[in-house]
């Protein structure tokens, strides 16, 4: 499979931030990085690459929580994702919201049902589970808490 060009240029700019790279397909990959390379990766998606973030989805593994961060290049419809692993113990990240504002609600939701910390998020007030479940309960890590 030939070496998708968005890709090329993350390693090119990105080499010691780089932990995994998996191609699916010619248009679907993940680019796993550092934590602390989010912002700055994100950075040169959107503003060198000319990405456009879709979402961001969450979930719980042995390995800690990991977040991919859904992008896509509209003009040959790639679909890129980054791949963060945080620990269990202390899952925080940066905050995208000064990238993207739709970024916003979603680490909101992150927030609330696994329990993590957006750093410098403008708003971690609770989204979706006003009287649902008692504070400090997060009802998709496994065990609740």
């Amino acid at each position: 499979m030939a070496e998708i060009a968005e890709i090329k240029e993350i390693k090119k700019n990105f080499k010691n931030s780089i932990t995994g790279i998996e191609l699916r397909s010619p248009l679907r990959a993940t680019v796993s990085i550092r934590p602390d390379k989010l912002v700055k990766i994100t950075e040169f998606l959107y503003h060198r690459l000319n990405l456009r973030f879709i979402i961001a989805s969450a979930f719980e593994t042995r390995q800690g929580f990991e977040i991919l961060y859904h992008f896509s290049n509209d003009a040959n419809g790639l679909v890129l994702n980054i791949h963060v692993v945080l620990s269990k113990k202390k899952p925080e990240i940066q905050s995208l919201t000064g990238i993207f504002e739709a970024s916003s609600w979603i680490e909101r939701e992150m927030h609330e049902t696994f329990g993590i910390n957006f750093l410098n998020h403008p708003n971690l007030e609770k989204l979706i589970s006003e009287g649902n479940w008692a504070k400090g309960v997060y009802p998709y890590r496994k065990g609740g808490k």
